[in-house]
């Protein structure tokens, strides 16, 4: 389950960002999950994303709608159209290396290979990439191929309406700190075996079918399906199913409530939104916010 999902949860790869899509608001189901949070006389709005996108993704429904244009403030794990230039320096500090996933036996350099040829990716092209970064790309990729795009990305829809709206954008963490965990949470051992289990769930369907299922709870804000994926990632025992866990859920969900208690305390009404499996399962930042005291309801 964890080899592929890493794409719901880190949007440092959101390395473009695709147009503004428009259409007739009215006909929007819901999407995603949506909670409204509240303490002391003051509100927030948590919206939840995920990191790829496709054309029907959009518009999102008229009453999300209506909370971004109220809001004094977007807040995002990171604001895509913020300076590239941290981007770049992030990717160059933590996802390359002069000895790229030099480490693969023979064997997995050819699987590698033929994904590679699979998606039309020159392996020169990826030659520097740690592991991790590797990982990152053929995931993407196995998402592009069943046709999920991440230049459509909600995080980078939404950054767009928001920056266009003169609205204030700000980051729950960053490229920096989303590309480190990967970098330094695990060996360069670890990191081959995050390759590998990568390109293993690739080769036998899995990705397919977990772009599948995420795409489709997401897009019909599926309560329960959205629940069942949480229950299946805390299930899975895979190295990159436990890393997923611990460092990319629970190791970051109790700062990114953090986040969002300060925004609180300084603003009313405001909308964050974060990859939605941050929002359900074991540990979820709205459990986090809950034990401390706010009150947390869940809309849709």
């Amino acid at each position: 389950m964890q080899r592929q999902i890493i794409v719901m949860f880190c949007s440092l790869f959101l390395f473009a960002f695709g147009p503004a899509l428009a259409a007739d608001q009215d006909a929007a189901p819901n999407r995603g999950a949506l909670f409204k949070v509240q303490q002391n006389g003051r509100t927030l709005y948590l919206f939840g994303t995920i990191h790829v996108g496709a054309k029907d993704f959009y518009p999102l429904e008229p009453r999300l709608a209506g909370l971004l244009k109220q809001a004094p403030v977007l807040a995002l794990e990171i604001d895509p159209l913020a300076d590239p230039q941290k981007l770049a320096r992030a990717v160059q500090q933590h996802g390359l290396s002069k000895l790229g996933a030099s480490g693969l036996t023979p064997a997995w350099r050819q699987r590698l290979e033929r994904l590679l040829k699979q998606y039309n990716i020159e392996p020169q092209a990826v030659a520097p990439m740690k592991p991790w970064l590797l990982a990152t790309v053929l995931t993407v990729s196995e998402f592009a191929a069943q046709g999920y795009d991440a230049s459509l990305a909600v995080d980078a829809h939404l950054s767009k309406q928001a920056h266009a709206a003169g609205k204030k954008v700000v980051e729950l963490e960053s490229a920096e700190a989303q590309m480190a965990l990967f970098d330094q949470k695990m060996t360069p051992a670890e990191q081959l075996l995050f390759l590998q289990e990568a390109i293993a769930g690739i080769e036998d369907k899995e990705q397919a079918d977990q772009a599948r299922q995420i795409a489709q709870a997401w897009g019909s804000a599926d309560a329960q399906a959205l629940e069942a994926l949480a229950l299946k990632a805390e299930q899975d025992q895979t190295f990159s199913g436990r890393f997923v866990q611990k460092v990319l859920l629970h190791g970051r969900n109790p700062a990114l409530a953090d986040g969002m208690l300060k925004l609180m305390a300084r603003e009313n009404n405001s909308v964050a939104a974060i990859g939605v499996l941050h929002l359900v399962g074991k540990d979820s930042v709205p459990e986090l916010l809950r034990n401390h005291g706010l009150t947390v309801e869940r809309i849709y």
